[in-house]
């Protein structure tokens, strides 16, 4: 992964940055990595915790709709070691047999003009389960940075928190909102990101339902359609 881009006085480049989240935004869903790792998580609260198997699936529930995050929850309210929790759930998930590389997520990537914008990873899981997906997918070359939820932090911040937002602009180098484009898959995330004022696009994949209030300006079933959102940062047309 590259390191981010300065001029020869030390300033950050101005170029835009166009920021993509990684789970169930850079491969599908059908690829039902959320829903491994969900299971994970439930055993997590039930061991860690001794709890009854619905009682951990309600509190895990719980923690994400309050936080964005479980570990947030766990950390908060139950001190656990959150990256005993990491080696748990992110970094025991099956990964090598379920993802592999995506030509064609490559080709789309490949097509973005570095010169014009700054591609950057922005997600909410630690920085050894977002550095294994882009590797696996292929694409780890192709982004100059990652800003990811350090688990390591107290407080955790994560994705849809504006100071996750502010984390990601500061370490890509980039000052102004309208200079941040995004791509997330995540309705909170998006519309978090929208406020801000940065250009924000929602993936819904084929077979989900569209929301009723859009999270943002744009919506998507596919990645291939940013070409027509921001055709201003593609080689060809």
């Amino acid at each position: 992964m590259g390191t981010q881009a300065t001029q020869p006085n030390g300033a950050s480049s101005s170029r835009p940055v166009l920021f993509f989240d990684i789970d169930n935004c850079l491969y599908p869903r059908s690829a039902k990595v959320h829903d491994l790792m969900a299971d994970l998580i439930d055993k997590y609260f039930a061991t860690h915790l001794g709890l009854p198997e619905d009682e951990a699936v309600m509190l895990h529930k719980e923690y994400y709709r309050n936080y964005g995050l479980a570990i947030e929850g766990l950390v908060r309210h139950h001190q656990i070691e959150p990256l005993d929790y990491n080696a748990k759930v992110d970094d025991a998930l099956p990964l090598e047999s379920i993802i592999k590389p995506n030509a064609e997520l490559r080709a789309l990537l490949r097509d973005i003009d570095a010169s014009k914008v700054k591609l950057w990873l922005l997600t909410n899981a630690y920085v050894t389960h977002g550095r294994r997906v882009v590797r696996l997918l292929g694409v780890e070359d192709l982004f100059e940075g990652l800003t990811y939820c350090d688990y390591s932090e107290f407080p955790i911040i994560c994705k849809p928190h504006p100071d996750m937002f502010a984390k990601a602009m500061r370490e890509a180098g980039v000052e102004r909102a309208e200079d941040c484009y995004f791509v997330d898959d995540s309705y909170a995330n998006v519309a978090s990101a929208e406020k801000l004022g940065w250009a924000s696009v929602h993936l819904v994949e084929e077979g989900l339902p569209v929301p009723e209030t859009p999270a943002s300006k744009y919506q998507v079933r596919h990645l291939e359609e940013l070409r027509k959102i921001f055709p201003q940062f593609f080689k060809s047309s």
